[in-house]
């Protein structure tokens, strides 16, 4: 009793000394479902429309379920203690632990340093062959005294098949292709730097981010582009309300033909293009009324000019106000207006191991509309539910999400809801639907078994066809369709290293040049296979 007692009052004090922050990626999705189900459980409480979670969030959540007094499964107290090997990094003052596997881990009383390589390769067989993807480099993050957080990721990439081009409809990270004849090849590099206090922090980073609740793709922000840089505020002075912020460097990938220059060396002549800026600017109130539940409303615009604007560098803004007073149109009456949108996502885990949650992206909107039948305004909503525990180690999920046409379009191309080329918001784009049924077995630490039920259609792209903006009808003809079942078991070993294997019986039909690999066109019965360590 004594040494669980001085094991708590050590914790107590290192939280209360360090409040450094290093996010944690997305892509380790395991660690997220762990808080999602003790959520569910309501024996934490989360705010889970942003992500992705910092380390020191998920250590101090870890810690309040292993105070609790909810009696944990032996499935449940097994994955605490896994999980406890890498967070009790933040959660103690030294390295007195049982600790995960590290290449190389440093921790005294002003710094902590932590390096470990990245590896990974998933291998697809099906009617069209054999593909893969594999990966690899390292990633690094340290703190410095009890404000300043760090952190680095790079990983190279090869692909034999290109599978997350531009308009490819799958949830695959999207990529800026180094183009050749063997397939695609691509790097990726995240990271940035962190000041933290006990009720914020603010960070410049390079990183993927994701808005609003959803178990299978948001219709916010995805996080689904290749990372850009952006700026970013949390704010979380009481326990009722929480503010985030964020200023983007997108990539428009539309070049400024008046800043091109052409040159001359030894080589011969040759051109250097230039690309437009672009930028995001992005806010997000939460409230929390009651224990369990979470309301958020914010805005967010993308515009184009020669550098940030101050104005949209301002987070408490509603932004497309500001930008009547700065753009709106010309004395001609044309416009020269950025593009702005608004979102609501709410948040319930009242009824316990039930959450039900719901997110609206309005692209935009007149009241005119509202009772008209013949024009529509643009918006996108997803509905989602997951049941955790109800049959022990079980998880049922149902999601149905539908986007209206022209949602997440644009027409001025410096302007769109893109970067790289990539959406920002969810996966199918505008007029489409859908439907979303999984089920998940552990049956013990860290094995995690899933069958899941994938509906998805796409009607016209009225962004291409042209013609009126107004009055275009949702789904009136079925482009593109995919009907999917898969088969998923993953293990993870260690920490961060993991084995798995696939099964996905897919029947995808339509404009499949357009929206689908290649490798996946018609009817397909793939299997995948594969390990890695770290993401």
């Amino acid at each position: 009793m004594k040494k669980q007692i001085l094991y708590i009052l050590l914790i107590t004090v290192s939280l209360a000394a360090k409040t450094q922050e290093v996010f944690y990626h997305t892509s380790n999705k395991d660690i997220y479902e762990f808080l999602d189900e003790f959520a569910a459980l309501q024996v934490i409480d989360i705010n889970t429309i942003v992500k992705p979670y910092s380390r020191i969030f998920i250590a101090n959540k870890l810690n309040e379920i292993q105070e609790s007094n909810y009696n944990l499964t032996k499935r449940q107290q097994e994955e605490l203690t896994f999980y406890l090997k890498d967070f009790n990094k933040e959660l103690l003052p030294n390295k007195d632990f049982d600790k995960r596997f590290d290449i190389l881990y440093y921790k005294d009383s002003l710094f902590t340093f932590s390096v470990n390589p990245i590896l990974g390769i998933e291998y697809f067989v099906n009617d069209s062959g054999s593909f893969y993807h594999r990966w690899n480099g390292a990633e690094a993050f340290a703190y410095i005294g009890n404000n300043w957080g760090f952190y680095a990721s790079l990983r190279d990439n090869h692909e034999s098949e290109f599978l997350a081009k531009e308009d490819f409809l799958t949830q695959r990270m999207g990529t800026n292709y180094k183009h050749n004849d063997g397939g695609g090849d691509f790097s990726e590099m995240r990271g940035g730097l962190t000041y933290s206090w006990n009720w914020g922090s603010f960070g410049a980073v390079k990183d993927h981010f994701e808005w609003g609740n959803n178990y299978n793709g948001a219709n916010i922000f995805s996080g689904r582009t290749p990372s850009f840089a952006h700026i970013k505020l949390n704010l979380k002075p009481v326990k009722w309300f929480e503010f985030n912020w964020v200023h983007g460097w997108l990539v428009s990938e539309v070049i400024d033909s008046a800043s091109t220059m052409t040159f001359t060396n030894a080589y011969g002549t040759d051109q250097r293009d230039i690309m437009f800026n672009k930028y995001l600017a992005a806010n997000l109130f939460t409230f929390k009324p009651f224990k369990n539940f979470y309301i958020s409303a914010g805005n967010s615009i993308i515009y184009s000019a020669n550098g940030p604007q101050l104005q949209y560098l301002i987070p408490v803004m509603f932004y497309k106000s500001v930008d009547h007073t700065y753009n709106a149109t010309d004395k001609a009456g044309r416009n020269v207006g950025q593009n702005s949108q608004m979102f609501l996502d709410i948040s319930s885990r009242n009824i316990k191991k039930v959450h039900l949650s719901a997110s609206l992206f309005i692209d935009e909107l007149s009241t005119s509309r509202v009772f008209n039948d013949t024009v529509w305004n643009f918006w996108s909503l997803k509905t989602s539910m997951r049941i955790s525990d109800l049959i022990p180690n079980t998880f049922i999920t149902a999601e149905y999400t539908k986007s209206m046409p022209l949602t997440y379009k644009h027409n001025i191309p410096t302007t769109t809801f893109e970067s790289n080329g990539y959406n920002i918001g969810h996966y199918l784009m505008d007029n489409a639907q859908e439907i979303y049924l999984a089920i998940q077995y552990k049956p013990f630490k860290t094995l995690s078994l899933k069958l899941a039920y994938l509906h998805a259609k796409k009607g016209k792209d009225y962004d291409d066809l042209g013609g009126s903006r107004l009055g275009n009808p949702f789904m009136d003809s079925v482009e593109w369709e995919n009907k999917s079942f898969t088969f998923r078991a993953s293990y993870q070993i260690i920490n961060d290293g993991y084995i798995f294997i696939n099964y996905l019986h897919s029947n995808i039909s339509g404009d499949q040049d357009k929206y689908t690999p290649p490798v996946f066109h018609g009817k397909q019965s793939t299997i995948s296979f594969g390990a890695n360590f770290g993401f």
